[in-house]
């Protein structure tokens, strides 16, 4: 374990953060720097996940394959295939839709968030990193995984139908594949109908209140899944936030 790093590490050796799906949770790092690659490793593989690993993002995509992992922690800046690049594609595939996609960067500007979740990113997380902290989140992820599969399975409504089991929704039938936090964001406006969101309280209950992501992400998002399911069932109340709108 290099040097510069010990303190990280050992700040983790007194934490265990227990989670729902904790020793079934696949996570691949893709990161070209192999300190911080050993650093993730050490503190994830010691909290029961198993963990694979990938030096861009190319190979990000090639492990991905054949890992299936739950989560993928990646960088952004990095050889042959950056970060961004690798995420896109691999939202393209269908296999990959819900698996969170989280990044891990020292570019800390706005729009590398922006462009992160255009992407399809779940979250962003800013070097250096904090082992503590990045565990946390991890648990949050898996109990909100949890939670979501004991919640109502199918929903109709609009003339919709919100397939929470298979993470699909259809529309006259035509089935429409979102990535897994675009269906998220959905599935809870439908849950509670011409009910107005603050983009606040859309970030809280989709995002989760112990993630860090800029109010934009709800616009991203909020675009994109109305570019796949038509204009009509997402209504803006401009200085407010949205609703899923039935009247």
């Amino acid at each position: 374990m290099p040097t510069h790093f010990k303190n990280a590490v050992s700040i983790t050796k007194t934490l265990t953060v227990q989670t729902p799906n904790q020793s079934h949770y696949k996570i691949l790092v893709v990161d070209d720097d192999p300190d911080i690659v050993e650093l993730l490793h050490y503190n994830l593989t010691r909290e029961g996940y198993e963990v694979a690993q990938a030096e861009n993002g190319k190979k990000a995509i090639e492990v991905a394959q054949s890992f299936k992992p739950d989560v993928i922690l990646m960088d952004v800046m990095m050889p042959l295939m950056d970060g961004i690049a690798a995420c896109r594609q691999l939202r393209e595939d269908n296999e990959f839709r819900n698996t969170h996609i989280i990044f891990l960067t020292a570019r800390a500007e706005e729009f590398s968030e922006v462009a992160a979740f255009d992407a399809g990113a779940d979250d962003f997380i800013t070097k250096p990193i904090k082992p503590r902290a990045l565990l946390s989140r991890l648990a949050a992820y898996a109990r909100r995984d949890a939670h979501q599969e004991e919640q109502e399975k199918v929903i109709e409504i609009g003339g919709l139908r919100i397939d929470r089991t298979s993470f699909a929704v259809y529309k006259d039938e035509q089935k429409i594949t979102l990535p897994k936090k675009e269906f998220e964001l959905l599935a809870f406006l439908a849950t509670t109908p011409n009910k107005v969101f603050t983009r606040e309280e859309l970030l809280n209950n989709v995002w989760g209140n112990d993630v860090y992501v800029i109010a934009r992400t709800v616009d991203v998002h909020i675009r994109k899944v109305r570019e796949k399911i038509g204009e009509d069932n997402i209504k803006t109340i401009k200085g407010v936030g949205y609703k899923f709108n039935t009247d």
